[in-house]
């Protein structure tokens, strides 16, 4: 049996990648109080995804795709990993407060092996049923809470889960296609190409931005495009094929926890009690789809 052992630099790096998308939720919920929320993704994605082409062209990584089929391939991962999940999350962002938008939005693995089930054939066993059942007995919550809020808006929900539905199924399509680029060129040219039909869609629905923020706000700006989609991204491509499928597990789970927790410090949003149930609900589902199963000890004759 192969055991997996991650190192002192490789563990640094997952706590400061899970750190980065945590602290991002309600930096983002920042942002979005100045800023029309699809101007903000469309431009802070295009300006990221440029300065990351060059970046990983001078680390000697091939840029451009090569052949029609990797032109195709980038167009159809980019349209649910990129287009639609950045574009709806950001709007259920605008709607909920940020450590709930965060929990909802990392129930793509659940929605991943429920499609999974579902439409393509794969097993329902138990611990896919148990992962359904705590996912939406934490999107129950929520939304009953949203429902019954003076203020509530369940439109955000609703925005969120459509987004990690559109994510899974780009998880999914990313499995199955077995494409001949590095992973590197595959993201940012989906990044590229998406945010200018997301500057498209808010140019019809937004009003341009006046761009007379606060040094607070320009300070999200800068974390969107060169921490989050920046160097989040550089440390995830750098030990994403080197991790246990445990560990990623457990880093995945901790990012909505963390968002919540830093959303309370820096946005003061006071999580209710449906918040840590929901949480502990999403954590438990994420488990039981992530974390492999023990293995069963193999008799063997002397």
């Amino acid at each position: 049996m192969t055991v997996h052992r991650i190192n002192r630099q490789q563990v640094l790096a997952l706590v400061g990648l899970t750190l980065m998308w945590g602290i991002n939720w309600p930096v983002m919920k920042l942002a979005v109080s100045a800023l029309p929320p699809l101007y903000l993704r469309g431009i802070t994605m295009g300006l990221a995804s440029l300065w990351l082409l060059v970046y990983f062209k001078h680390k000697g990584i091939r840029i451009w795709p090569s052949t029609f089929i990797e032109w195709r391939d980038i167009c159809i991962l980019g349209l649910p990993n990129i287009f639609l999940w950045h574009s709806l999350s950001i709007l259920g962002i605008v709607s909920l407060p940020s450590g709930r938008a965060s929990i909802l939005g990392f129930m793509f693995p659940v929605w991943t092996v429920v499609i999974g089930v579902v439409f393509m054939g794969e097993a329902l066993t138990r611990r896919v049923l148990l992962a359904v059942v705590a996912a939406l007995l934490g999107i129950g919550l929520l939304v009953w809470h949203e429902l019954t809020a003076l203020q509530g808006q369940p439109m955000g929900i609703v925005w969120m889960e459509l987004g990690a539905i559109s994510w899974a199924v780009g998880t999914l399509w990313m499995r199955r296609i077995h494409f001949t680029m590095p992973v590197q060129t595959l993201t940012v040219w989906m990044m590229l190409l998406s945010s200018p039909f997301i500057l498209l869609w808010s140019s019809s629905t937004e009003v341009w931005p006046a761009w007379q923020f606060t040094p607070a706000i320009w300070g999200t700006l800068f974390y969107a495009v060169f921490i989050n989609y920046g160097f989040a991204q550089i440390i995830w491509f750098g030990m994403a094929r080197d991790l246990p499928p445990a560990t990623s597990a457990m880093s995945i789970m901790a990012v909505p926890v963390t968002g919540t927790l830093f959303a309370t410090f820096m946005v003061g949003e006071w999580p209710h009690w449906q918040d840590y149930v929901a949480m502990v609900c999403v954590v438990t589902a994420i488990a039981a789809v992530l974390l492999p199963a023990k293995a069963t000890p193999v008799m063997q004759a002397e």
